[in-house]
């Protein structure tokens, strides 16, 4: 259905979704150069996805493959929504020097985190055949 809009909507879309990821962990981790990288991995993960759905049996456009894109990564930024203190906590002890030897990541909140990509992904997936 949304697959079937213009392909700047879809890019549109992707575009929104990456720079709402990019200034949540900029405002929950206040490290521009995390930022940064973290652009440059959404990128390379929104391009990745077009290349492996195109080379897939069903051969999923690029259109298809930008909507689920979009809806994965609206799901990792509302999964990771729950464990933003604990971003903000890890992200004034790495500004100030502090180095942990394990960062621990509780089970609540990467449950949350699954159980938000895994819905948003389902969603995408309906809404983009």
């Amino acid at each position: 259905m949304l697959a079937l809009l213009p392909l700047v909507c879809s890019l549109l879309m992707a575009a929104f979704a990456t720079l709402v990821f990019c200034l949540a962990i900029d405002r929950w981790m206040k490290v521009r150069k995390l930022t940064l990288a973290f652009l440059v991995i959404s990128v390379g993960c929104c391009l990745g996805m077009i290349v492996v759905g195109g080379l897939e049996y069903q051969h999923w456009t690029a259109r298809q493959m930008l909507v689920e894109y979009a809806f994965m990564w609206t799901g990792l930024t509302i999964g990771m929504f729950p464990s933003r203190k604990l971003f903000l906590e890890y992200g004034d002890e790495w500004r100030r020097g502090i180095k942990r030897e394990k960062y621990e990541y509780p089970a609540r909140y990467q449950a949350a985190l699954y159980l938000s990509v895994v819905l948003m992904g389902f969603l995408g997936f309906i809404l983009a055949t």
